[in-house]
């Protein structure tokens, strides 16, 4: 059975909590059951993960660009919360590792201020979900389980 790589980077540990009017009050643990039961339905594995540390997410990367081009997985699905708006190093890592990418973002980044309407990793996204709340991880999974196919 061939997996998905769910990534989330700093400070979404924190939701639920954190700013709960921009982010809602889904918890983490229960974005994470939100895929689970999403990428069954799919006959997919997921690997969940999370880091505030911009190193331990480009490492996950380059292990998940290995699981693809073994067959073992379709991709990943990121929401790299700031780091979005801020790191080349994940370009460079998602680009390297040729890792198929969906990025999400649970607001709609567009309509908040203007440091977070550009991305480092659009250009290396084969796609982009914004805007759609939690529910965003669902089409994100969806979207990169039918580029797979």
């Amino acid at each position: 059975m061939a997996s998905v790589l769910i990534l989330n980077g700093p400070n979404l540990n924190l939701l639920g909590t954190r700013k709960p009017e921009v982010y809602g009050s889904t918890t983490l643990a229960e974005v994470e059951e939100l895929c689970r039961q999403e990428a069954g339905k799919l006959g997919l594995d997921v690997d969940f993960r999370q880091s505030n540390h911009e190193g331990q997410l480009i490492d996950w990367i380059h292990e998940a660009g290995a699981e693809v081009k073994a067959g073992r997985s379709i991709g990943a699905v990121f929401n790299a919360g700031a780091y979005t708006h801020t790191s080349v190093a994940l370009h460079d890592a998602i680009e390297g590792a040729e890792l198929p990418v969906v990025e999400v973002h649970i607001s709609n980044v567009h309509r908040r201020e203007p440091f977070r309407h550009h991305s480092y990793l659009s250009p290396v996204a084969r796609g982009i979900v914004v805007g759609f709340g939690v529910y965003g991880y669902v089409l994100a999974i969806n979207g990169l389980f039918q580029a797979a196919r």
